[in-house]
């Protein structure tokens, strides 16, 4: 490392140069060496080799492989400094978690994939592999690299009537955590065994095993092309009764309910079998859990919202719970543009088919909503709707709503 490199300041401490990334220049947390001897912060040599390059960034000497040794007589003495300098206010860079081996990873794959190994052997293989997954996007990709959806798969859908139920659901838990690719999705959604397999799980009793089935069963619906294939998986009745009671009944549970709502978004892009969501309890549920998702999960609601409201049941439904239109008012420009988006087209579909519907926008204030709504920087979509919207309430609109108004005196709105 070139002892030309000026000290480091921080928290007006001067860092050691030796102590530095020669990548970065910043204090070293997770100090690797290459094959040529030099020695780099795991982050930053990652990145170079991801870039494409494929020499030594010190020496320019070409790296023979791309195996990194943690140094971990460096990192105890960077952490040694760090504790001597508590008082300056530096925190002790905390002992990194080393990526799983992949040596280790093909062990484990090949301990739980084979079937003569006892139920034990392959149990505790496939929950080692599920930790290590978990613990960072690095050891995902490591375990990805050895084909290890495909045995997954295999496991997840062997018999389970043969006693290895639980494998099948430890594999499953593993194979949610990858991205399917497209031929593997069309793998399990052309298959109709394993399509009603995933929406029996749906109603297993651990929570886990019933948010994990729903997880993979969006996976496959958003990574195929085919609309036939999708209408036959959105064709099984326990589909969207199982991902509505995970969005009704466990709402305690914040991965529940995000999946809850993936799902069930996944399901609603197909119009022919919406009314089965609607039959299922889908627009109570989803009103009745709109306030408790974050800002994502909001927005996927809301398009499902507008997409059930586009059917006749659908709409009956939602005109039929009391809180649907003030909360669609109330959404309007408070969550994104996204969302007023959404429910704006709610609730014109709801007001053109009830005059009910539109007494109650009027109540919820809707007229002050769509108002700002044309004026501010919302998308021209969302203000279309706002405009047709605003022309549809015309005549429910009190008598003085707008003459007497100076906020929106200037409103383009306001010759309507």
């Amino acid at each position: 490392m070139p002892g030309s490199i000026e000290p480091l300041d921080l928290c007006n401490v001067q860092v050691p140069y030796y102590f530095r990334c020669p990548i970065s220049l910043e204090l070293m947390r997770d100090p690797v060496t290459v094959s040529t001897g030099q020695t780099y912060d795991r982050t930053s040599i990652e990145s170079w080799a991801a870039t494409g390059n494929t020499t030594c960034p010190v020496t320019r000497a070409p790296l023979s492989d791309f195996t990194l040794i943690p140094n971990h007589t460096l990192r105890r003495l960077i952490q040694d400094w760090c504790v001597a300098n508590r008082a300056f206010g530096i925190e002790r860079i905390p002992t990194p978690k080393q990526p799983a081996e992949p040596g280790m990873v093909r062990s484990l794959l090949n301990q739980a994939s084979t079937v003569s190994n006892p139920f034990s052997v392959r149990h505790s293989a496939l929950v080692r592999l599920k930790g290590l997954a978990r613990e960072s996007e690095k050891n995902r990709s490591v375990i990805c690299s050895h084909e290890a959806r495909e045995i997954l798969m295999r496991i997840l859908f062997s018999d389970v009537s043969s006693g290895s139920s639980e494998l099948s659901q430890e594999a499953l838990a593993v194979l949610v955590m990858f991205q399917l690719t497209e031929s593997e999705c069309t793998e399990i959604g052309s298959d109709s065994n394993r399509v009603v397999y995933l929406s029996e799980l749906l109603f297993h009793s651990s929570i886990d095993v019933r948010v994990n089935s729903a997880s993979l069963i969006e996976t496959v619906l958003a990574g195929m092309r085919s609309s036939d294939l999708r209408a036959e998986i959105c064709n099984v009745d326990e589909i969207f009764a199982g991902v509505t009671d995970i969005l009704k009944n466990l709402s305690s549970y914040p991965r529940a309910l995000r999946i809850g709502v993936r799902a069930l978004f996944a399901l609603c892009l197909l119009k022919q079998t919406r009314h089965k969501a609607v039959q299922a309890g889908a627009a109570e549920t989803l009103i009745d859990r709109l306030t408790d998702l974050d800002k994502c999960d909001a927005e996927r609601a809301l398009a499902t919202i507008e997409l059930l409201c586009r059917i006749p049941s659908g709409c009956s439904a939602f005109a039929s719970h009391a809180l649907t239109v003030p909360l669609l008012v109330k959404t309007i420009l408070r969550i994104s543009d996204r969302a007023t988006e959404y429910a704006a087209g709610a609730l014109m579909a709801l007001c053109s088919e009830s005059e009910q519907s539109q007494k109650d926008a009027v109540s919820a204030g809707v007229l002050t909503q769509l108002l700002l709504l044309v004026q501010s920087d919302c998308t021209d979509r969302a203000k279309r709707k706002a405009q047709m919207l605003l022309k549809l309430l015309r005549d429910s609109w009190p008598e003085d709503s707008i003459g007497n108004s100076d906020d929106f005196a200037c409103s383009e709105i306001v010759p309507f």
